[in-house]
């Protein structure tokens, strides 16, 4: 079992920056792919970026690519999104999931979630 908590998100301006920290506390960190997610009102949840769990293969949504950054630090059991040159449409809420074998851009295919943390951005 894998215990996920993301903390973060906030009010920003477009254009801004926020980073978002994912804490996994339970079986050992390093053996996990990471994902983010992000779920808007009246959408379906979106994938946003994912890493594998030594940072060799990364992924992102065309989207957000150029401007979200994912990492991760296996020694502290964090995995990190930071989000620059944010826009409006980035608001939603955002998740970071957990899932044995390779990072992958399916929410279903993720085995454990967090509660998520809210993002907003004002134009």
């Amino acid at each position: 079992q894998v215990h996920l908590v993301e903390s973060g998100g906030g009010l920003v301006q477009a254009g801004g920056s926020l980073r978002l920290s994912c804490a996994a506390s339970g079986r050992t960190f390093s053996g996990y792919a990471m994902g983010w997610f992000r779920r808007s009102p009246g959408k379906e949840r979106e994938f946003v970026a994912a890493i594998s769990w030594n940072g060799g293969r990364i992924y992102y949504s065309d989207s957000v690519k150029g401007r979200f950054t994912i990492s991760r630090d296996n020694a502290k059991n964090t995995v990190y999104l930071q989000m620059n040159s944010l826009k409006p449409e980035d608001t939603a809420v955002y998740y970071c999931a957990a899932r044995v074998g390779l990072p992958r851009e399916v929410a279903n295919e993720y085995h454990y979630w967090g509660q998520g943390t809210q993002v907003t951005v004002s134009s």
